[in-house]
């Protein structure tokens, strides 16, 4: 009973516009008032105690250093170096934004912002050498779901810090190959669209270019390295790494690229953080009632137990799993999805003995193909605005990308190990 309790009110109050926070706290609620357990001082203890973990500290400093990065003049930087390093090949502009979508992830860690950082950038170049709109917006909103898989990723810091208990240092380490695999398939793809549509630029640089550009974007470069290898070596931990991550980009911004050199700047990049951080520890706050509630009127286990009962082969499940939140991946946040969905299948990884680090990365490559699959695409919409182009439009023309996204999760998904390699050679695993 309480399941499609559950389940009846959240498509409810989903369906009269209700923000995704305010639907958990109001689901909370009711299963509260059904299971006899009303308090209404639990609510606010429950809450603030969700919000109240260290390693959650992580996210306001990684958000900061990804404004300072983004305001500091960064995606320029990145996006010469990928044109240098893949420019001399037809459609090479498709390439870089590839490239640099994969560079950008180890420095900001959120997919709608390195959207609007690179569209910003590569959109009116495309369109200056006659790619068409769609494409150009298609390929730049695929390649920035990167963002939440690369490390550092807040994905993970909430995956870790808050629901699964998982190292989120594992985290880390597990994203790299999974990243670097989708962005060399979308590379695979758009290899194609570039013959179909045919994109003939190239980009030539001299010497003196060349030496220039590598010397500018080596700053931005080195600084996934500087934190992935303190996190790997045991110099600092993911959240001391992101308070780093600020010290690092602040020098950069103000001392080697001189960008940011007014207090107006500074106070544009803190109110920039202090907005997108509201926006996660919101959602945090509010799941954790969600969490809290459902696993104490025992919601979680009934919910588990109903997909278990579906079958008891693994790969049935597992696909079962993956629709679902591919699914929910096209309505809702990928926050919520984590602290909604994935206390139901702990469970069920238990049972099957399945590798829960792999089964987060799985998950968070998933939510990200989400990020690009209408109707609620926000990395297509971000590219439909830069564009001017419709939804329907730049949906159409990244299907292809998309299909090659869904093709790299169904890799992840057969072969584990492929994952795991990376991290079980650092010997992380």
């Amino acid at each position: 009973m309480e399941l499609f309790l559950f389940l009846g009110s959240l498509f409810a109050f989903l369906f009269v516009g209700i923000p995704i926070s305010m639907v958990l706290v109001l689901c909370s609620i009711v299963l509260m008032w059904h299971s006899g357990m009303w308090d209404s001082m639990i609510i606010p203890s429950t809450m603030l105690d969700g919000a109240n973990n260290y390693p959650l500290m992580a996210i306001p400093f990684f958000v900061f250093a990804g404004e300072i990065m983004a305001e500091g003049g960064l995606s320029k930087r990145v996006v010469q170096l990928a044109q240098l390093m893949i420019g001399r090949v037809r459609g090479g502009l498709g390439y870089a934004a590839i490239i640099s979508s994969v560079i950008f992830a180890g420095l900001m860690g959120s997919s709608v912002g390195e959207a609007a950082a690179l569209g910003g950038l590569l959109l009116p170049m495309m369109a200056e050498v006659g790619y068409k709109p769609g494409r150009a917006g298609g390929v730049i909103a695929s390649g920035a779901i990167l963002g939440p898989i690369i490390p550092p990723s807040t994905n993970f810091i909430l995956l870790g810090a808050t629901i699964s208990g998982l190292s989120i240092t594992k985290l880390f380490m597990i994203g790299l190959f999974p990243g670097i695999f989708i962005g060399l398939a979308l590379m695979v793809v758009w290899f194609f669209i570039v013959r179909i549509d045919g994109y003939n630029e190239t980009i030539t640089f001299t010497r003196e270019e060349k030496w220039k550009i590598i010397r500018d974007a080596t700053p931005a470069f080195m600084m996934p390295v500087l934190l992935l290898g303190g996190i790997r070596f045991g110099v600092f931990t993911p959240t001391e790494a992101a308070a780093v991550a600020v010290f690092y980009g602040l020098f950069v911004g103000v001392f080697i690229y001189r960008t940011i050199n007014s207090i107006s700047i500074l106070v544009e990049i803190f109110a920039a953080s202090i907005r997108a951080t509201a926006v996660v520890m919101l959602v945090v706050t509010c799941a954790g009632l969600f969490s809290w509630v459902a696993s104490t009127v025992g919601l979680v286990e009934k919910g588990s137990a109903v997909l278990l009962a579906v079958s008891d082969n693994q790969w049935i499940v597992l696909l079962m799993i993956n629709i679902i939140l591919l699914l929910a991946g096209m309505l809702l946040d990928a926050i919520s999805i984590y602290y909604v969905f994935l206390p139901f299948m702990l469970p069920i990884m238990a049972h099957f003995n399945w590798d829960p680090v792999w089964f987060g990365i799985m998950m968070t490559v998933n939510l990200a193909v989400g990020q690009v699959t209408p109707p609620v695409a926000v990395n297509l919409y971000v590219g439909a605005n830069i564009s001017g182009i419709s939804m329907e439009r730049i949906s159409k023309a990244a299907l292809p990308l998309i299909f090659a996204s869904l093709l790299a999760l169904v890799v992840i998904i057969i072969f584990p190990d492929l994952s795991t390699f990376v991290p079980r050679m650092l010997g992380q695993m």
